[in-house]
């Protein structure tokens, strides 16, 4: 049995659609917010579009290592996030990206729990528990950045 892939599976699904314990997910926040609010920056803050390609980035990172690929990623890329200008292009790739982590959650359940301590594409990157747990943890960081984020915008206080 593989419990502890089935629960970081849960985990990020979680993150993601809702079902977590802090009640706050990352299509939830994302769902009434239009392709300007989403474009919106304030001061030398990252915009909604911003931060939600960054998060996306990584989940892209191990994503491709569960099918088999190599890992291409590299963290300064993790915010060149695409031109989106309207709103089926917004909606268009926040689907993109809640498919791609509906895939990696599938994808993550069907490992071992033996691999997780093996190292992660390179042993340089640590094991997979680590980067599959940090990739977890960094959605929930830039969730709360979203959260406010969203409710300055939605407030017009930016």
């Amino acid at each position: 049995m593989n419990l502890i892939v089935q629960q970081a599976a849960k985990h990020l699904n979680d993150v993601y659609f809702g079902g977590n314990w802090s009640s706050s997910n990352v299509s939830g926040i994302l769902k009434d917010v239009s392709v300007d609010e989403a474009n919106r920056k304030f001061r030398e803050m990252n915009s909604l579009l911003a931060l939600t390609f960054h998060q996306y980035y990584f989940i892209t990172a191990l994503h491709s290592v569960l099918k088999g690929e190599s890992l291409s990623t590299k963290d300064e890329l993790s915010f060149d996030h695409p031109i989106i200008k309207t709103e089926e292009e917004w909606q268009h790739f926040k689907s993109v990206i809640y498919a791609t982590v509906n895939e990696t959650c599938d994808l993550l359940e069907k490992i071992d729990d033996q691999q997780l301590n093996q190292p992660f594409f390179d042993p340089k990157y640590g094991t997979w528990y680590r980067n599959i747990h940090g990739i977890i943890e960094h959605v929930h960081y830039h969730l709360g950045q979203m959260s406010i984020l969203k409710r300055l915008i939605k407030s017009d206080l930016l």
